[in-house]
């Protein structure tokens, strides 16, 4: 099936490793372009090179907590590419823990980081795109059920989903579409640092996989694929919706 990416420019945060990063292989596979940031420079630039140098990819520092940074992200895909057509939105994950053990100036950072920094990235993104632009969030499964140890993505992410799927509706009839991602556990290395603060990583990895109905993590190009399909003109009836990847794990509908 032909998703029409073919030239179309898609800016993409948090992408110089894991599911961002996965998705613009995914996008550029099939003929997009893509903006990717993140806040490490040799990450960035060695993800680009990956990604197939200039021709395809280009490459900003920044951080989503900067209010500059979408505009910075937006202008340098009509630069360099000539265009804008959608954005997936993905932050790095706030540090574990409980939510009690959490400390007031904890729950500032995580939410800048993870609630205010992506929500004025979709604002800024969805009124520069044009008519069939997209926005993509990358949250997790926390939006529909606690993750243990996890307190704070468990209090703010349900929320940010919320707000993605309000956005939604006020841009649908500009025919700009938002949608959640929800991603289980995947071989990120998020999890990976996950499993090393246990006494017994491999026994926690072994045992998460055993939670899951697929019985594995999955593979960062499992996400990027259905990422890219949300993202493509061939999904245009989508939006609002939440979409879970995670190998069936979440109990919810």
């Amino acid at each position: 099936m032909d998703l029409g990416l073919a030239d179309r420019v898609y800016v993409l945060t948090g992408a110089s490793r894991g599911l961002g990063y996965a998705t613009a292989k995914a996008l550029v596979a099939d003929g997009a372009k893509v903006v990717i940031s993140a806040r490490d420079e040799k990450r960035v630039t060695e993800a680009v090179d990956a990604l197939g140098g200039a021709e395809h990819a280009v490459g900003v520092t920044a951080d989503l907590t900067d209010p500059a940074t979408p505009r910075t992200l937006i202008d340098t895909a009509g630069d360099r590419f000539g265009r804008f057509d959608g954005a997936l939105i993905s932050v790095g994950g706030p540090a574990p823990g409980t939510a009690a053990a959490m400390d007031d100036e904890q729950w500032r950072n995580a939410f800048e980081t993870v609630f205010l920094g992506s929500i004025r990235a979709a604002r800024v993104f969805a009124s520069a795109l044009p008519e069939s632009g997209v926005i993509g969030l990358v949250l997790s499964t926390s939006v529909k059920t606690p993750l243990t140890g996890l307190g704070l993505s468990n209090g703010l992410r349900p929320g940010l989903a919320m707000a993605a799927k309000d956005m939604a509706d006020e841009y649908a009839p500009r025919g700009v579409r938002i949608l959640n991602l929800l991603p289980g556990r995947f071989l990120t290395d998020r999890n990976l640092e996950l499993f090393a603060a246990a006494d017994d990583p491999a026994a926690a990895a072994a045992a998460v996989a055993r939670s899951i109905p697929m019985r594995r993590l999955g593979e960062p190009a499992e996400f990027g694929r259905v990422a890219a399909f949300l993202l493509s003109p061939a999904a245009s009836y989508m939006t609002g919706s939440t979409v879970a990847v995670d190998g069936g794990n979440l109990r919810a509908l």
